[in-house]
């Protein structure tokens, strides 16, 4: 599909590096790629943000940002408290509809988890498919997890509330896989794609945006430790790289 919704089933687990993953792996074959960030927050306006980002980390492609908040609050909040207008599933759908005019591969990273308000009415990501289809766009959705203790409860809750929705997963990726993981990581490799119903499409290694990072190594990174569905040769069930299976 041309357009992909990248979510996650909390903050801080790594979904602007897997949307940079994606996106780098999607322009090393050619493609023409653009990444939107619907919302903004905890950045002021001069700035960079997720979409720079993306830029730093995967190369060139086409960036769009609908709202940008300078509190690190979750999108309603944020734009309440800074008297700027919200941003709504329709316009969120829109915009990814414009880009998908030219691009053959349009990322939609949201902010948080699924279900995070964006408006007073408390619209979430979890609406734009269905503004999409009424568009007539299709979109996939790509969660991105963590590996640790709890992580079956909360993605089984984001894949639950998909479901809900009649929005299909395409699968799941471990935003930052440890260096060294404990029991419970090492179980979740199998457990996580039971719960979500979805299939593990990878795992990046944790660090892999950090300072000495750039754009080799993250596609070098991404082509190894993410799916074929995603632009990578790893092939699971479990993750057979050496970094994977310390």
């Amino acid at each position: 599909m041309t357009i992909m919704l990248v979510t996650g089933t909390g903050t801080e687990i790594g979904k602007t590096v897997v949307t940079a993953a994606v996106a780098s792996l999607a322009l090393g074959a050619g493609r023409r790629v653009a990444v939107l960030k619907p919302a903004q927050t905890g950045v002021a306006p001069d700035e960079s943000g997720d979409v720079d980002e993306v830029v730093r980390l995967a190369g060139e492609l086409t960036t769009s940002e609908l709202g940008r908040y300078p509190e690190p609050l979750a999108p309603a909040t944020a734009a309440a408290r800074s008297g700027l207008p919200p941003v709504s599933p329709e316009q969120v759908a829109e915009e990814a509809a414009r880009l998908a005019l030219d691009h053959d591969l349009v990322l939609v990273e949201g902010a948080g988890g699924l279900l995070v308000r964006y408006d007073e009415q408390g619209s979430t990501l979890a609406e734009v498919p269905a503004a999409l289809t009424a568009l007539g766009h299709a979109c996939s959705v790509l969660l991105v997890t963590t590996a640790g203790l709890g992580t079956l409860n909360t993605t089984a809750l984001t894949a639950e509330a998909l479901r809900a929705r009649g929005v299909p997963l395409l699968g799941l990726v471990i935003g930052a896989w440890p260096a060294e993981p404990d029991l419970a990581a090492r179980c979740n490799l199998a457990d996580l794609p039971v719960v979500a119903g979805a299939p593990l499409l990878g795992a990046l290694p944790a660090g892999s945006a950090g300072d000495g990072a750039d754009r080799v190594s993250l596609r070098t990174t991404a082509r190894s430790c993410l799916a074929p569905a995603l632009g990578g040769v790893w092939e699971g069930p479990l993750p057979a790289s050496p970094v994977l299976s310390r």
